[in-house]
C-alpha cells in the first residue's frame, strides 16, 4: 500500500468514499508501477508516497482532466498542468531517484549491438 485512504482524504480536505479512495490508489499505483517496475519496496522509499498522494489527489479533484469549465458568469480554470493519471517530469525523476534508477542519459548507448566496440566512459582526471 502506498499510502492510506485516511491520508488522502486529510490531503483532499473533503468527504470521499472507500471505493474511490481505493480506485485513486490503485490508478497511482498502476501508474507509478508502470514508470519503475516492481522496484517499489514495502514499506515504499522515501518520496514514493508524495508521488503516489499527487497522483491520486489530480484523478480525484479533476477526473475529466479539465483545463477550465464555464457556467454562464463563472469561469474555473485549474492551474495545474497536469491531470489525470499522467506523470510530471519532476515527478518521473523523484520515482526513480527513489528506486535507485539513473535519471539521465549518463547510461545511453546508441552504438548498434552487432558493432561489438568496446565502451568507455571519458572522465577528466
Amino acid at each position: 500500500m502506498l499510502f492510506l485512504t485516511a491520508e488522502l482524504r486529510a490531503l483532499l480536505g473533503t468527504p470521499l468514499s472507500d471505493e474511490r479512495a481505493e480506485l485513486a490508489h490503485e490508478l497511482a499505483k498502476d501508474a507509478i508501477m508502470g514508470e519503475v517496475g516492481a522496484r517499489v519496496s514495502t514499506p515504499p522509499q522515501r518520496g514514493i508516497k508524495t508521488v503516489a498522494l499527487s497522483i491520486a489527489a489530480r484523478i480525484l479533484t479533476n477526473p475529466q482532466g479539465l483545463r477550465s469549465e464555464q457556467a454562464g458568469g463563472m469561469l474555473q480554470s485549474y492551474a495545474d498542468s497536469q491531470t489525470g493519471v499522467v506523470l510530471s517530469d519532476d515527478e518521473r525523476r523523484r520515482l526513480r531517484r527513489a528506486v535507485g534508477m539513473s535519471a539521465g542519459a549518463g547510461m545511453l548507448n546508441i552504438a548498434p549491438e552487432e558493432t561489438g566496440y568496446p565502451v568507455s566512459v571519458w572522465r577528466p582526471v
